[in-house]
């Protein structure tokens, strides 16, 4: 049974499903613009499906709000703007919000960018891949390496000095020297935030059905040392698998907090098409997970009558321990015991013969209440969650 003294913090995340053309690697849930986009309805039917699940979350503060996709720049930036005055009074924004909109560099410019600050947009995540035009191409983007710099450069301008850079790699037919070129055009930018993560092919995509040609496994294992190294001596930071943060000061470090909480197991509403959200409850000692109606146009028609849930479980405490593990051994500092109540409402002795075996098998390391992986742990990271699967 879980007990909790306090919730975990509480972060936000809003879905846009719609994209310009379906990328083949992609197994999200985004769907191709074929007609014109409902841009106002779907607003508000996202405030309608924030309104009913306001109950769950009464009196608590939102910490960070991420507004993924698709491609949420699609929406025009008076849609953004009403999006979140509409949030604004109906949640409690805390004083130093994050709040994240990722743009694809071929639907955005200067003015889309500067309307998007003055909504209180305060971080972008810019979906860039890659700054080789062959390697764009593979991917399906609708983007090329001119406009990917030309949109960089245009958030900058227009007061952005938070922002992250996707970038891939372990590419289609994709050689070390380009990996390496990819970083070293992205550390012009001074990216205060970089996601470096390796291509895998997913189900139900078209690389899928349709593999193309990558590098073998020898090769994106010497990429990705070569590509740690690189980002080390640019002062980047790794603090999550794929994630790199710029070390600005010894206290100082552009994480992107929205996806942290995640990481730590945290709280989170999740509103449209698709969208997945966990919410800790005080009053019955649960946490509870569920999923919206996924594609958009169920959706919307679903939400105005109260019908967008697709699905909606409590967690038990085998599937809180695992998705606890799933999550916070991603983080290259590992976690606290202390977070791990404060986060599952229980009682560490709950883990405490499976951290034996991790530790045993130099999976991780715990020292004075804290678990952090091993490199050998961070090297076998899906052999070291297994051991917090469900019995």
């Amino acid at each position: 049974m879980t007990t909790f003294t306090s919730l975990p913090p509480l972060g936000l995340y809003i879905h846009f499903p719609w994209c310009v053309e379906k990328c083949p690697y992609c197994d999200f849930n985004s769907h191709r613009l074929k007609t014109a986009l409902p841009a106002e309805e779907y607003i508000d039917c996202l405030i309608l499906d924030l309104e009913n699940e306001l109950p769950s979350v009464w009196g608590r503060s939102v910490h960070s709000i991420f507004m993924g996709g698709g491609t949420p720049s699609l929406f025009p930036a008076e849609m953004i703007d009403k999006l979140l005055q509409g949030f604004r009074a109906r949640l409690n924004f805390s004083p130093d919000i994050e709040i994240t909109l990722e743009a694809n560099p071929g639907t955005v410019d200067q003015q889309q960018f500067h309307g998007y600050r003055q909504a209180g947009v305060n971080r972008l995540s810019m979906g860039i891949q890659s700054f080789n035009d062959s390697m764009l191409k593979k991917l399906g983007r609708i983007h090329n390496s001119e406009q990917a710099i030309s949109a960089i450069e245009a958030a900058k301008m227009a007061g952005f000095n938070n922002f992250n850079l996707d970038l891939m790699y372990g590419l289609p037919e994709q050689t070390m020297q380009q990996m390496l070129d990819d970083l070293q055009t992205a550390f012009e930018f001074d990216p205060p935030h970089l996601s470096h993560y390796q291509l895998t092919i997913e189900p139900n995509t078209l690389f899928a059905s349709k593999p193309p040609s990558l590098p073998i496994d020898d090769e994106i294992w010497e990429m990705t040392q070569q590509a740690h190294k690189l980002l080390a001596r640019n002062k980047y930071t790794q603090y999550e698998v794929s994630a790199f943060s710029k070390q600005l000061s010894a206290t100082n470090r552009q994480q992107c907090k929205h996806n942290i909480n995640y990481w730590q197991f945290g709280d989170y509403l999740g509103i449209g098409a698709g969208a997945h959200q966990k919410i800790s409850s005080a009053q019955t000692q649960s946490i509870h997970r569920c999923m919206k109606q996924k594609h958009p146009t169920t959706y919307i028609q679903a939400v105005r009558k109260a019908k967008h849930i697709l699905d909606r479980r409590n967690l038990s405490e085998q599937d809180i321990i695992f998705e606890f593990m799933l999550n916070a051994l991603r983080l290259t500092d590992g976690f606290n015991l202390q977070t791990f109540t404060e986060h599952s409402g229980l009682n560490p002795d709950k883990i405490s013969n499976k951290l034996k075996k991790a530790q045993q098998q130099n999976f991780i390391m715990v020292d004075n209440n804290k678990v952090t992986p091993t490199e050998h742990g961070k090297q076998f990271l899906n052999n070291l969650i297994s051991l917090f699967l469900p019995e």
